[in-house]
């Protein structure tokens, strides 16, 4: 038989991990509960080799957690907002996160050093590597911006990294 596990929000505690097997949906059954950050978490995000997961706050910090040891093994905290999106690029070296600071950060997984900062006119609601190629979409809340101020919704960018990153 298969298991699935997901991880599910909680207020001011990491999410706990439920697994569940297909025969017994919907009942799920938490397995672990960490307490990973003062204040709420915003945000959750596997890496696509399955090493590690991070998580957002709105303490502002982006934690990077062992998956197989259920340990903080890094933070991030060049961002001042609380923490809205995160995206690991599509090879698990690269993680994009974004507030309401005006810029995106993308850091290396491995050792937390910041490799760009993209600058933003607005907060960022969103941010997704694209599976394939170093190419990063987000959303921002442009309407108030320098672009068209008769918008009602954001605009969708792209930024492009070189191909040997």
């Amino acid at each position: 038989c298969s298991w699935k596990c997901c991880l599910v929000p909680r207020l001011g505690l990491l999410p706990v991990l439920v697994c569940l097997m297909p025969a017994l949906y919907p009942e799920l059954k938490p397995i672990q509960s960490i307490n990973a950050h003062p204040s709420n978490c915003i945000c959750i995000k596997f890496d696509p080799m399955g090493k590690y997961f991070a998580t957002g706050s709105a303490d502002a910090l982006v934690s990077l957690w062992d998956v197989d040891e259920l340990v903080c093994v890094r933070c991030f905290s060049r961002l001042d907002w609380p923490v809205r999106t995160l995206s690991f690029s599509h090879d698990g070296k690269m993680l994009a996160s974004a507030s309401e600071d005006h810029f995106i950060d993308i850091a290396e997984v491995e050792t937390g050093e910041k490799l760009w900062e993209v600058q933003c006119e607005s907060p960022t609601f969103t941010v997704a590597w694209h599976p394939k190629r170093p190419l990063l979409a987000f959303a921002c809340d442009d309407k108030d911006g320098k672009y068209d101020s008769s918008r009602e919704a954001g605009t969708v960018k792209l930024f492009g990294l070189p191909n040997d990153s």
